[in-house]
């Protein structure tokens, strides 16, 4: 049985990981699932990499994961239910990456497939692209993690459409339905989606990666009062910003009508914490 593998590439601050499992329409494998988190990692950690592109080994984007060893890829060893396992690990490594992550989606994107999709912050579809969320089609209940995102994204009378009937959309219906942000001409496609990621990798990581927080709690649902850690992290990207050299860059550049050069590449206060915070305040009272 082939073992697949995520493939690694960079051009320069963009990283792309290529599904491939080529002779089965890159099915997704334990393996694959697996690699999302170990590949992930270090791009996290590297200041050089700042956006990640998502894309499947020549025609397709991914078939979803390998049926053949679907139990044992499901398989959630802390509660002996089949409810996620490796599948989640892999959708959650992509969706905690903290940087723009971009699913670029060519041909089929099927079953567990949208999961590796939807975790991802934006997802392009060239015009020939075709999603299908097929669980009922071989009797299995989709991941809790999946439909919780599908919900977010398409709502609840979308996701009950494609959870119930596992029919195959085609890219502009999966547009109208909220799956994708933007469908582009196939002969386009590769190129736009390199512009694009290029073009985020010029933007101010303090402010993207902020966004990427900020907006992934609220988006969790509930209001901003009710949501836990938002005002939090608000605080802390506050502090951030006002130490960064992000917004006297781009605020001279504007002036000077150049394109800015940001230099911002990781927080400056890596415990989480900056001056000011309830957990700083808490250490100063015990110290004191």
């Amino acid at each position: 049985m082939s073992k697949g593998t995520l493939r690694l590439t960079r051009d320069g601050p963009v990283a792309t990981l290529t599904l491939s499992n080529p002779d089965r329409r890159n099915t997704l494998t334990a393996h694959m699932w697996r690699e999302f988190a170990v590949m992930l990692a270090p791009l996290a950690e590297d200041p050089g990499v700042k956006a990640v592109i998502i894309r499947g080994d020549g025609e397709d984007f991914s078939a979803g994961a390998d049926i053949s060893d679907l139990r044992a890829i499901l398989h959630n060893p802390d509660n002996g239910l089949h409810d996620g396992g490796d599948v989640t690990a892999g959708e959650e490594a992509i969706a905690a990456f903290p940087k723009p992550v971009i699913a670029a989606v060519d041909g089929y994107c099927l079953g567990g497939a949208w999961q590796v999709a939807g975790a991802c912050d934006i997802r392009l579809a060239s015009d020939r692209a075709v999603f299908g969320i097929t669980p009922a089609k071989i009797g299995i209940v989709y991941p809790l993690s999946g439909i919780e995102r599908l919900v977010r994204l398409a709502g609840p009378g979308a996701a009950k459409y494609l959870l119930f009937s596992g029919d195959f959309v085609p890219a502009e219906q999966a547009l109208r339905l909220g799956l994708v942000e933007r469908v582009i001409p196939q002969a386009d496609f590769w190129a736009d989606v390199a512009a694009f990621a290029h073009r985020l990798a010029g933007r101010s990581q303090l402010s993207l990666q902020a966004a990427k927080e900020l907006v992934d709690i609220i988006a969790a649902g509930g209001s901003p009062v009710e949501l836990p850690g938002l005002e939090a992290a608000s605080r802390r990207w506050q502090h951030e910003m006002a130490a960064a050299p992000d917004p006297g860059i781009g605020v001279r550049a504007f002036l000077a009508k150049e394109d800015p050069r940001f230099t911002w590449t990781g927080p400056a206060f890596p415990d989480g914490t900056a001056p000011g915070t309830p957990a700083d305040d808490t250490k100063h009272e015990e110290e004191a």
